[in-house]
């Protein structure tokens, strides 16, 4: 009997959901009906995709920066009970999404397009053009990669030769390495990544003393100074580090600008100019 009532639940809150979207217009191959599992595919697939096209987007869409207007959007469940009722043409998934719901998607001939973490510029260029062949908008897809070559040019140009030595630092004192997607787009724009030098290459953890000691000119982080929350937060407002490197010595970027790379990846480029600036006026 509870059985029963768990289906009927379901089916209850689905039909609500699908009474919520209104009716759903057929559309050619050129202009396909899109669902977003994950924040990164769905600040990949907002800018890219007329509205109309956009079947609904993952759970955590409406905290992230993706759109003024993100609440137009239906949310989604992150189950594929809703996806395989809505029929999108296409289901658009990172690979952090949950396997078994992907391959049950599959299973049920849903076409699912998986889309890895991106680790240097070069990559997130390739899942804009691929997003962009997806949502049947090349050409979106093309003037958003120039946009993102700007703001590259841009941070290179305000950089010039000053060959600043930085290190990016988050909580805990965890580094991202050389090969990672931050120390790629570091070395991208002309900075010299000093993660390499503690022989970090995916990431690792630094103590205050090796910072210290490894002096770099300026730290990237991702939140300005502040109150410490917690203890991971606290240790980039330790008095040692707060000495060496006060505000006039820290670029901020905000992590949600380059968690995913795509195309919100030239704001995080357009902050890093704006950061030099006030550092070096």
């Amino acid at each position: 009997m509870s059985g029963c009532l768990r289906f009927s639940s379901l089916s209850i809150a689905l039909s609500v959901f699908i009474s919520a979207l209104g009716s759903v217009p057929a559309w050619t191959a050129n202009s396909p009906r899109i669902a977003s599992m994950n924040v990164c595919t769905d600040e990949l697939l907002v800018p890219l995709a007329d509205p109309e096209q956009i079947v609904g987007l993952s759970r955590f869409s409406r905290a992230a920066r993706i759109d003024k207007d993100a609440s137009r959007f239906p949310i989604l469940s992150g189950g594929a009970e809703d996806l395989l009722v809505l029929k999108p043409d296409v289901v658009v998934a990172s690979l952090f999404d949950r396997r078994s719901t992907r391959e049950l998607l599959k299973a049920n001939g849903v076409h699912v397009v998986e889309f890895p973490v991106p680790r240097n510029v070069d990559e997130v260029k390739a899942q804009i053009r691929e997003m962009g062949e997806i949502a049947g908008h090349p050409d979106r897809a093309a003037a958003e990669i120039a946009r993102l070559e700007a703001a590259l040019a841009h941070a290179r140009q305000a950089i010039g030769g000053k060959h600043y030595r930085v290190l990016q630092l988050s909580r805990r004192g965890w580094v991202d390495g050389s090969n990672s997607f931050m120390g790629s787009l570091l070395t991208a724009t002309g900075l010299v990544n000093t993660a390499g030098e503690l022989g970090f290459t995916s990431g690792g953890f630094a103590s205050l003393e090796t910072i210290v000691n490894l002096k770099p000119d300026l730290l990237v982080v991702s939140k300005a100074n502040g109150i410490a929350r917690d203890e991971g937060h606290a240790f980039l407002l330790h008095p040692a580090l707060e000495r060496f490197y006060p505000p006039d010595k820290r670029i901020v970027i905000p992590e949600a600008l380059t968690e995913c790379g795509s195309v919100m990846l030239a704001e995080a480029l357009d902050v890093l100019v704006q950061q030099l600036k006030r550092i070096n006026p």
